[in-house]
């Protein structure tokens, strides 16, 4: 997808920074966070964003049957839709960086 960007305003980057801070610093070989590495993260960041995506499907759904809430079942649509913008960004972010690293000599 063209045309999006990911924007990290300086609120989000300073709670980032706040929550590695808080997690201390990590002994050689032991990811910080209390064991949990950056494999976890992105894991928990996924499954979070699948979450989202279910909680519409479940909100569209109730409003199709006639008991729910059509304002509640848009906002969690478009709540679902950026997520899902933001995961394809870093995604291919990340396939990006991955393929700039591959290509450096060695």
């Amino acid at each position: 997808m063209t045309g999006y960007s990911f924007t990290v305003t300086p609120d989000q980057a300073l709670a980032a920074y706040r929550t590695a801070d808080q997690a201390g610093p990590a002994p050689d070989g032991v990811a910080a966070g209390g064991g949990s590495g950056f494999a976890d993260l992105l894991g928990q960041a996924v499954n979070a964003a699948i979450g989202q995506g279910h909680a519409a499907e479940a909100s569209s759904a109730a409003v199709l049957s006639g008991s729910g809430n059509l304002t509640q079942a848009v906002s969690a649509l478009a709540q679902a839709q950026l997520t899902l913008q933001t995961v394809t960004t870093l995604r291919d972010r990340m396939v990006s960086a991955y393929q700039d690293i591959m290509r450096m000599p060695i």
